[in-house]
This record gives C-alpha cells, sequence and structure tokens, in this order.
C-alpha cells in the first residue's frame, strides 16, 4: 500500500512538472494563466493610456485596432440571430468607448506638443480625405464636413438608440412577472417540460438583465460624442493658441494645421464611435424581429409584389418628366418590374401548392366522413382535475393561480415518496358540476369529488379539538375527518382551539395527494413503466437487460403495480428488478415476484413504518388461523385469494377490526405482522373492509428493527366459527 502510495504521488508530481513547467502544454497552466490574464491588463492598458504619452507608430497601431473592433462589433450584432445571444454588448460597449477617449486624449496631446511636426499617420489621412487637397475652401467643407456627421451621430442613431434603450428596459422590466406565469401556465398545462420552462425562465432573466444594461450603456455612447466634440473644439482653440504663441507659427499656417489635424482626429475617434452606435441601436430595435437580419429582411420585403409595381410607375412617371435623369430612372423602374415579376411568380407557386394541399386534404375528410369513420383512438387523460366556475380563481393567472403551484409541488413530492413520476394534470372547467365542486378523474373515471367555499377555511378536527367553534359541518374531502367551514375573522380562534386549518388550494392539494397514492398502482401503465425502464438503462442497462431477458414488460408493470397498491415507493427500481431477474426462473408467478420485490425492499418498508428509535409495534396472528387462511389459498386469474367460509371471514374481520382499533385508540399505527406464506392471503382477505390495513411478513423484517408485540389476532368464538 506505502508503494502504491509513494508510486501515485510521483505520478501526479510528475504530471504537475510535465503541464507546469513547459508553456506549452495543452493542459499546462501558465498557458491558460496568460489567457485569462489578457482581458485585465489590456483594460488597464487602456485606462494607463489616459495618462501615459504615446510614441505615434503605437498610437497608430492602437487607432486601427480601434476601427478594427467597431466594425467586428458591428458585423457581429448583423449576423446575430437573438440580441440577447451577444450579452456581453455592455461591457464591451463600455470598453470599447473608454479605449476610444484614451486614443482621444493621447493624439490631443501629440498634436499639441509637436503641432506641424506631428506624424500620425491614420489621422493625417483622414484629415487630407475630409479636408481635400487644402487651402481655406477644403478646411471649411472638411469642417462642415465635420460637424454635420457629428450631428446626425448625436441628434439622429445616438438619442434614437438611448431612447429605445430606454423603452426596452422598462417594458422588458413591466413584463417579466407576466412572461414568467405564462410559462409555467405552459408547463402547468403540459404544453412544455420542466427543463423548457428553466430553461425559458432563464432566457426571459437574462433578456431583462440585458435590456436593462443597454439602458446604462447607452449613456456611453452619447457621452463620448460630447466629449469627443469638446476635444475637438480644445484641439482648434488650443492648437492655434500654442503653434501662435508658443511654436511661432503664422496664423494661417496654425489655423490650416491644427483644423485639419483637430478635424481628421476627430473623425478617427468618431468614426468607430458610429459605428458602434449603430450596432447598439440595431441591437435594441430587432427585439420584435428575432433570427437572421438578412432572411427576415427578404422575408418581409417580399410578401407582395404590388409595391414594387407601383414603384416601378412612379419611377416611370419621374423619367418622363423634364429636367429628371432619365437614364438612372429609367434603369431602376425596369429592377423594380423585374423584382415584382419574380415575386408574384414566386407567390402564384406557393398559392398553387397551398391550394392543391388543402384539395387533398378535402378529398381526404369527404372520404372519411363519407365513410362514417372516427379515429380509432379517443385518448384519455391520466390523471385530470375538473373544476366548476365558481373555483375557476384559483388557476386564474391574473390572481395568482395558487393551485397550480400546489398541483405542481404534489407531483414532485409524490415522484419523491412513491417513485412514480405523475402525468401532468390536466385542468380544465365542467359546466355540468355545482360551481363549488372540483371532480378528479383517472382516464376518464371518477375516483373523488368534493366542494369548496371560496373565502372560506376548513377546519378539520384531527381529535385534538378542545373548544368547538360555530360553524357550517362538513366533512374533509381527502379522509372524511369531521370538519368545519369558517371565515376569515374566526381562523385564529379555530387554530388556538386545536383545528387544523387549512385554505382552498391546500384542501384539492392534499386531496391529490391521496388520491395518488390510493391509485398510483391505476396511473402506471405499459407506457410509463417503459420510461422509467429507458431512463434506468442508462445508468444500469446491467440490470434492464437482465429483468427484460427473464420477463416481459407486463408482468414487471404487475409486479411494480402490486407494491404501489399497498404504497410501497418503487423509486428503488433496480432491487426490484434485481430481484425480479434472481427469482423469476424459479417463478414467473406476479404474486410470487411481488413478495419477493417486497423482501428485497424490506429496509425501506421498516424504516417507513418504524418509529424514531427503529422499533415496530405489530399486531400478530393465532397461529391456528394463520394455517387456516393459508389453506383456504385459491388460485385465481388475478392472483392467489383467501376463500374462507364465510362465517369464518365474518369472524375474522370483525376479530381484526377490534384489534385494529384498540391499536388506534393508543396512537399507534396498526400494523399486522404475519409469515410471507400468509401475507399475500391477509391482505387479499381483509382489503375490502380495510383497505389502508399495513400487512408485512416475518421475511420483510431487517435486523436493526426492533418488534414489540401489541396484540395477538383470534376468533372469538372458533366452535362456532
Amino acid at each position: 500500500m506505502a508503494d502504491a502510495v509513494r508510486a501515485g504521488r510521483e505520478a501526479g508530481a510528475s504530471e504537475n512538472r510535465n503541464s507546469g513547467g513547459n508553456p506549452g502544454f495543452p493542459g499546462g497552466k501558465p498557458l491558460g494563466n496568460i489567457r485569462d490574464m489578457l482581458i485585465p491588463l489590456g483594460v488597464i492598458t487602456v485606462v494607463i493610456m489616459l495618462i501615459v504619452p504615446l510614441p505615434t507608430i503605437l498610437l497608430d497601431t492602437f487607432m486601427a485596432m480601434n476601427l478594427i473592433i467597431s466594425l467586428l462589433i458591428l458585423l457581429i450584432v448583423l449576423y446575430t440571430k437573438k440580441a440577447t445571444d451577444f450579452n456581453l454588448f455592455p461591457t464591451v460597449l463600455l470598453v470599447v468607448t473608454v479605449f476610444g477617449l484614451a486614443l482621444n486624449v493621447s493624439s490631443t496631446r501629440l498634436i499639441l506638443t509637436l503641432g506641424e511636426k506631428f506624424d500620425g499617420r491614420m489621422v493625417r489621412a483622414f484629415s487630407s480625405f475630409v479636408v481635400g487637397s487644402g487651402g481655406t475652401e477644403g478646411l471649411v467643407v472638411g469642417f462642415i464636413i465635420f460637424i454635420v456627421i457629428i450631428a446626425v451621430q448625436v441628434v439622429v442613431i445616438t438619442k434614437g438608440a438611448t431612447r429605445v434603450s430606454e423603452v426596452a428596459a422598462r417594458f422588458a422590466l413591466d413584463g417579466l412577472p407576466g412572461k414568467q406565469m405564462a410559462i409555467e401556465a405552459e408547463f402547468n398545462s403540459g404544453s412544455i417540460t420542466e427543463e423548457e420552462m428553466k430553461t425559458s425562465k432563464k432566457d426571459l432573466q437574462q433578456e431583462v438583465d440585458f435590456y436593462g444594461a443597454m439602458d446604462g450603456a447607452s449613456k456611453f455612447i452619447s457621452g463620448n460624442v460630447k466629449v469627443g466634440i469638446f476635444i475637438t473644439v480644445v484641439n482648434v482653440l488650443g492648437g492655434v493658441i500654442i503653434g501662435m504663441v508658443i511654436h511661432g507659427e503664422p496664423i494661417g499656417s496654425a489655423i490650416s494645421n491644427y483644423i485639419s489635424f483637430a478635424v481628421g482626429d476627430g473623425l478617427l475617434s468618431q468614426f468607430p464611435a458610429l459605428l458602434v452606435s449603430t450596432a447598439m441601436g440595431i441591437v435594441v430595435t430587432r427585439a420584435a424581429a428575432p433570427g437572421d437580419l438578412g432572411e427576415q429582411a427578404i422575408l418581409q420585403f417580399s410578401r407582395s409584389a404590388k409595391i414594387y409595381w407601383v414603384s416601378a410607375v412612379v419611377l416611370l412617371g419621374f423619367a418622363l418628366l423634364p429636367g429628371f435623369p432619365w437614364y438612372v430612372l429609367i434603369p431602376m423602374a425596369v429592377f423594380m418590374g423585374f423584382t415584382a415579376f419574380n415575386i408574384g411568380r414566386t407567390q402564384k407557386k406557393k398559392a398553387d401548392f397551398d391550394e392543391m394541399m388543402a384539395k387533398s386534404a378535402d378529398k381526404t375528410k369527404k372520404a372519411k366522413d363519407d365513410s362514417g369513420e372516427m379515429s380509432p383512438v379517443v385518448p384519455l387523460d391520466a390523471l385530470s382535475l375538473e373544476l366548476g366556475y365558481g373555483l375557476i380563481p384559483l388557476v386564474d393567472k391574473d390572481k395568482g393561480a395558487e393551485l397550480l403551484e400546489r398541483v405542481q409541488g404534489v407531483r414532485r413530492q409524490s415522484a419523491l415518496d412513491l417513485g412514480l413520476v405523475i402525468p401532468r394534470i390536466r385542468i380544465i372547467d365542467n359546466m355540468l358540476l355545482e360551481p363549488s365542486e372540483y371532480c378528479f378523474k383517472i382516464k376518464g373515471v371518477d375516483v373523488g369529488r368534493g366542494k369548496i367555499r371560496m373565502g372560506y377555511y376548513l377546519c378539520i378536527n384531527p381529535g385534538t379539538v378542545t373548544d368547538e367553534i360555530p360553524g357550517e359541518k362538513t366533512r374533509d374531502p381527502a379522509f372524511g375527518l369531521p370538519s368545519l367551514w369558517v371565515g376569515e375573522d374566526k381562523r385564529d380562534e379555530a387554530e388556538r382551539a386545536g383545528y387544523t386549518v387549512v385554505d382552498p388550494p391546500s384542501i384539492i392539494a392534499t386531496h391529490l395527494t391521496e388520491i395518488i397514492k390510493r391509485h398510483a398502482q391505476d396511473i402506471l401503465g405499459r407506457q410509463e413503466t417503459q420510461a422509467i425502464l429507458d431512463t434506468l438503462k442508462k445508468e444500469y442497462p446491467a440490470v434492464v437487460e437482465e429483468s427484460q431477458k427473464a420477463v416481459s414488460l407486463g408482468e414487471i408493470q404487475k409486479v411494480l403495480q402490486g407494491l404501489l397498491r399497498e404504497r410501497v415507493s418503487i423509486r428503488n427500481t433496480v432491487s426490484i428488478l434485481e430481484a425480479v431477474a434472481d427469482y423469476a426462473p424459479a417463478s414467473r408467478d406476479v404474486g410470487f415476484l411481488t413478495e419477493k420485490a417486497r423482501q428485497a425492499l424490506g429496509m425501506q418498508i421498516c424504516h417507513q413504518y418504524a418509529d424514531e428509535n427503529r422499533v415496530l409495534r405489530v399486531l400478530t396472528i393465532d397461529q391456528a388461523l394463520e394455517q387456516r387462511i393459508i389453506d383456504s389459498r385459491l388460485e385465481t386469474s388475478s392472483g392467489v385469494i383467501s376463500a374462507l367460509e364465510p362465517a369464518v371471514q365474518n369472524a375474522w374481520i370483525h376479530s381484526l377490526s377490534r384489534a385494529v382499533a384498540a391499536v388506534q385508540e393508543k396512537g399507534w399505527f396498526p400494523i399486522v405482522l404475519c409469515s410471507a406464506a400468509a401475507r399475500a392471503l391477509v391482505k387479499s382477505s381483509s382489503e375490502r373492509e380495510l383497505p389502508e390495513l399495513v400487512i408485512l411478513s416475518v421475511s420483510e423484517i431487517v435486523q436493526d428493527i426492533s418488534l414489540e408485540a401489541v396484540g395477538v389476532i383470534k376468533l372469538e368464538n372458533q366452535a362456532a366459527a
């Protein structure tokens, strides 16, 4: 063992040396650390640029980088199908803005310091491109163009994008609760899965956060434009003063040089900002049209051929008027006519195809109607809840839809308690019910109903009530306990008196929980069983394959149903399948396999009913009576049953009921313990009269559980029996 530990340490040390000592190693940490440090170092460098002077070659490099980064941002926005897919945009907007301002400050420092000797190639190139050949006319024209570009960016693009960002953020935040409730309603109705619900909620939250961040980030652009104008004015005034006073330049030369440099520097800083402003405007205005921008544009601009025909006619009309450039307008009119012709032909083909499909569908429908046939399948909901119209507020989204959340909680808890994932519960209104009545149905069959008084609370008497209070007497629909309906004003009084006070949604949720426990075996069908096996096969393929070789899917379903019928959780499906695979070669009898599965789950079953001290208080059966029950065994098509004589059956049920009542009076849960051979027969003989009675066999008791016999069940008059 020591050698193995030493070898492991040496191997770990060798691996660390290989990965950490070689920067080029794919899994090495230095390469990852360098990559992680690039962005923080870049941000710090941008801030330092505001203070530290830059050489002109480095300034030209950074200005080119700023230009290409802004272009990349615009292209990313254009090719992003959903605005929130580029959720890093607000942060990128801040960094790019600060980077542009830092370059503007650095260029201003060099222009004012070097004057006519300033050799920044990027600034000189932009200034000569805009100003032109030079002279007073070139300076005036260049300065006017610069002012126009700044005005367009400030008044049109930046102001509009900022306003759209504010409105988008406000509407996204205001619509958040309604969208969340709509997602939950879709989930409760079964339209989407739980994973889809979580993903939708996450996307919704990201959308709200994104537009909120964009609302603040848009202020950076507007501030950047204002500062750019200020820096340009400083460049002109400060440059002329410094050139004339400090450098001794003639006034004409100073004005020419510094205005040219100011215009070039301003455009070089504002052009990337213009690209980013345009990208911001596109992002915040695409909320209503997600998807590829090019595809959306083609789709929406090609919906009607009439608009292009009208445009072609208008252009031809302008071309015929004197003074208009007919050589421009006529080709444009021809192009519009060609576009209209293509769109019309495409629409006609689509219309013909749709008409053909519609005729085919009508023929099929008519053939079915003529034959008088109906669909061979009329599906039923596995579990549904029908409400009278007076209870609809319980599921109304505008009023909180509290019942929907309770129902979802019951489904989750049932999955944990029983190991059975309950199908989505369809909630519908039924005008045939009374306004205050509700009804549960399993596959279309009524399995439980009750009445609710809206605005009142149900006070259940659990047997510990000290002082009775006035109220409308009724019974709890889930357990049949005596109860009262009281108003809001008597709620606190009822709780002090010892009543269990529940509101209407809790009443229905509790009733639903009991319905699921009582009828879990009816909910579990072959399709649900196959889904359990398919899911389990991913983790335990050997167990599933061996059990399916030993028995059929239907036999596995019946074993699971037998366990659920006695409220034994099937969550430990692996142990159940292993027991089935182990004992199926001996017998494929479902009752036999169910008993073996119960024995495999012995620890789970014992801890389900034992107290905190791991003590099981049980009733035992007189040996002669138990043998008599075993001797009455009868094989039927639905399994083994106990076929006692009527007189003996009545005496047995009478004695059993008295023993159970005595145990319940002492506050204990009634449990009957018998041999493994008699357990199924005892359950079948008492199931009709005492369906909730728990019957355990000796083979199911595990070692860490202590047994305490609290009574013996025997026939009171065996001779008469």
